[in-house]
């Protein structure tokens, strides 16, 4: 343990009470001479503006001991999940906060936050140079033993012996995998029979990978700054109110802008963090930087300028920062000076533009049913986009709804027999679509309710007097879909328009939040320097079906459930921190559709063929797999028990990107487009599974002689 941990340790309970005490009582100035008075300065505004902001949430939840002490618990989990980096009387220390949150809050006067800050310099000290020395001795593949892998099933170290225990298992397991990946790579199919001189070179190779992967680490923990806790803080606490009500830092604020709209102005480019530098992982189509032409992958890019400006070497610097500096306002100019393998470091400049995110629009194709020949339209909706900036200056943004009913007309002059709509995956966006693109379904009608913490209910109409498709349809969803992706499937599923299909339940994601720009709360000049302050993103409201029942928590049952590789994983609202509870209220009247189905002949159908049909088995088979997994959370490092263990899960990935499981590419994977062709889509869409399925359930429900009343 350092000086400084001692010293902390020492100070006891008695020192921070009083230390506690001195500062709520000590008034607030608006003038900042060094950063930290700043940070200071910056976070009391923050405080002030928060508090006034959440008396708009919809729990009416206090900001009292109860509210602190989740704040609490959840602060500690972002300070260290994996308990690696603290031990039990470091956290012990801390709990006096517990119920002190909603005094510091209060008062403005936040203490916890820079004492974590010094602690965690301190435990990341230690944490190194433990890594580091283990790291310096080999391991020994062949010995029985194993290690807890699920955090919430550990206690904090008790001692610093302990602690490096945790590490060394930790390290061993990963250097092991390592070491299995690169057998694979030099073609060795058998693990077990390496020469001895081979795997003793192979085994340091895998380590220093590990120890690399833990520089990087360390480094991106020793970047962060004290205002980076304050934020880290002021979260928690915002947590505490529901997992959605949310500080947003400008940054943050930034993304949550770019994923909505689905652009953003900049160069075009994604980029990486490597050994210190700022790498490009692709430039994307059309983009800006495609069309200046110089810019290629894998370039390096060292320093930042501004036009005319001189630039700014960005190695070391962390990636957010070296992004927040390339983007930049359209038509400005950026100028990149890259390093190239074979070149001498030059400058690229390139003039700003918008930035078109193909992959979060609406995407459809028709599809050919193999067998019979008939043909399906298939659209895709990654969210429910809309870029309210552009209608807030006049002109008509991007919106998912158009597109929606861009891709309906398309289909229908093709000529379908019934519709796919995919909405696995989709997180929601914005309510204005959800009840736009239902409408395109149900024509006129009411689509949701909306209820604030007062116990008013409102009506949430679609007004659209065409219906742009009235044929068979099939919603798929699963754990992933949420929020508006809920609504749309709950209204189609309440009004008998269409059959509902996938995972054991959508993820209950039915509360409605609000994005307070806490800029806008500053109203002296004197508090204007400490823009921008970010946002709160908070939950102000809640959703009930037209039937009455909350989307909150349980989430939408699917009327036909298919096997998913990940249905024992804890993935939904019910399984996380502080989340509200599902509630009814009444029912509103609306008027069911004219052509329901006969829902217990299609579900006896779909699980016949699901029965028998092999690719379900396999899913299923896998899901029984990960479940044993889930439930068995100590990790062999055996070196025969890893290798079982991998040989198990080989293929179970899927050929389809929907196909099995609902994790996205990586930025920098080799397949990760900026654009996807209707042809790839068919393809994949035809490998998948569960589409395949959904086609073969349109089909059942084409055939006239058992079209009667789906009393769902």
């Amino acid at each position: 343990m350092t000086l400084k941990s001692k010293r902390f340790l020492r100070f006891g309970l008695i020192g921070l009470t009083l230390l506690l005490a001195v500062l709520f009582l000590l008034p607030a100035p608006m003038s900042a001479t060094t950063p930290e008075e700043f940070d200071q300065n910056r976070v009391r505004i923050l405080t002030y503006v928060l508090r006034r902001q959440v008396d708009s949430h919809f729990s009416g939840k206090a900001i009292d001991d109860e509210l602190s002490k989740a704040a609490f618990h959840l602060y500690i989990k972002q300070l260290d999940y994996q308990k690696r980096l603290l031990l039990a009387d470091e956290v012990e220390q801390l709990e006096i906060f517990e119920n002190h949150i909603d005094d510091e809050v209060n008062s403005g006067r936040i203490v916890l936050a820079p004492l974590t800050f010094r602690l965690l310099a301190n435990s990341i000290e230690r944490a190194e140079k433990l890594v580091g020395a283990l790291l310096e001795k080999p391991f020994v593949f062949g010995v029985a033993e194993d290690y807890e892998t699920d955090p919430e099933k550990l206690a904090f170290c008790l001692t610093e012996k302990e602690l490096s225990e945790r590490w060394r298992l930790d390290l061993k397991y990963r250097t092991l995998s390592r070491y299995l990946g690169l057998l694979e790579d030099a073609g060795i199919e058998d693990a077990l029979k390496v020469s001895t001189e081979q795997g003793v070179k192979l085994e340091l190779e895998a380590r220093d990978k590990v120890r690399k992967q833990y520089r990087d680490y360390f480094d991106r923990l020793k970047k962060e700054t004290l205002q980076d806790h304050y934020d880290r803080y002021l979260n928690a606490f915002s947590r505490a109110f529901d997992p959605h009500t949310t500080y947003m830092p400008p940054q943050s604020k930034e993304d949550f802008d770019i994923s909505m709209r689905g652009s953003l102005e900049g160069i075009g480019a994604t980029l990486r963090e490597e050994d210190g530098y700022i790498k490009v992982v692709k430039v994307i189509v059309g983009s800006a930087a495609d069309r200046q032409g110089q810019l290629h992958a894998d370039d390096v890019i060292l320093a930042v300028g501004q036009g005319k400006s001189e630039a700014i070497d960005v190695t070391d610097m962390r990636l957010r920062d070296a992004v927040a500096m390339i983007r930049g306002k359209k038509g400005t100019e950026v100028r990149l000076t890259i390093r190239r393998p074979g070149h001498k470091p030059f400058t690229v400049p390139i003039i700003r533009d918008v930035v078109i995110i193909e992959e979060s629009f609406v995407k459809s194709t028709l599809v050919t049913e193999p067998t019979s020949g008939v043909r399906y339209g298939y659209i895709k909706i990654p969210s429910f986009y809309r870029d309210f900036d552009s209608t807030r200056n006049g002109a008509e943004g991007r919106n998912s709804t158009d597109d929606v009913r861009t891709a309906l007309e398309a289909l229908d002059k093709q000529g379908i027999a019934g519709l796919i709509l995919d909405l696995r995956n989709n997180g929601g966006g914005a309510l204005t679509d959800a009840v736009g693109i239902a409408g395109l379904f149900l024509g006129n009608g009411p689509v949701v309710q909306v209820r604030d913490g007062d116990g008013e209910a409102k009506i949430l109409n679609s007004y659209t007097s065409h219906v742009a498709y009235t044929g068979p349809m099939v919603v798929l969803v699963n754990q992933f879909s949420a929020s508006a992706s809920e609504i749309v499937a709950g209204a189609l599923q309440d009004y008998g328009r269409a059959v509902v299909v996938g995972s054991e339940h959508t993820h209950g994601k039915g509360t409605v939040q609000v994005i307070m720009d806490l800029d806008k709360s500053l109203t002296l000049r004197n508090m204007r320097q400490y823009m921008p302050l970010g946002a709160l993103k908070v939950t102000t409201q809640k959703f009930y079906r037209v039937n009455g029942e909350s989307t909150q928590y349980r989430g939408v049952v699917p009327s036909i459930v298919l096997p998913d590789r990940s249905q024992y994983n804890q993935f939904g609202e019910r399984y996380l921190d502080y989340s509200l509870s599902w509630d009814q209220i009444a029912g509103v009247a609306y008027t069911p559709w004219k052509s329901p189905v006969n829902l217990s002949d299609l579900q006896s159908r779909s699980l016949a063929r699901v029965t028998d049909g092999e690719d379900f088995r396999e899913i299923q088979r896998m899901a029984l797999v990960m479940g044993e997994r889930i439930k068995n959370t100590r990790q062999s490092l055996l070196i025969d028990d890893v290798v079982r263990e991998r040989n198990d899960f080989q293929g179970m990935t899927g050929s389809s990107p929907h196909a099995v499981d609902g994790e996205s590419l990586p930025d920098d994977a080799e397949d990760s487009k900026s654009t996807e062709t209707k042809e790839t889509l068919m393809e994949s869409v035809l490998k998948d599974p569960y589409t395949k399925e959904s086609m073969a359930i349109l089909g059942d429900m084409t055939a006239k002689e058992r079209v009667v009343v789906d009393k769902r």
